[in-house]
């Protein structure tokens, strides 16, 4: 494993270290770091240690902007039936 628990690809690790990274960026990682969690994880669960390792010395990186959007969302990120779930209208 790469990275660990909070982090286990160390997306947002790596992330923090791209000079010149843009907050559109940094939301893709955001996407790919979150569908990279085992299922039953609340994303937002991680993000206060995820602030804290690294958005505490990099306060204005957009990676920390996006963290901290990430973590004043009202409930967490899931997947809805797509267009096979509408089949029967």
């Amino acid at each position: 494993m790469k990275g660990d628990n909070f982090d286990p690809k160390a997306l947002i690790r790596e992330a923090y270290r791209i000079d010149g990274i843009t907050e559109g960026e940094c939301r893709s990682v955001f996407m790919d770091w979150a569908l990279s969690l085992p299922e039953g994880t609340d994303a937002r669960d991680l993000l206060p240690t995820l602030l804290e390792r690294h958005g505490n010395s990099a306060p204005d990186h957009p990676m920390t902007g996006v963290l901290t959007e990430g973590l004043a969302q009202g409930r967490p990120a899931a997947r809805r039936g797509g267009w096979r779930g509408r089949r029967g209208l």
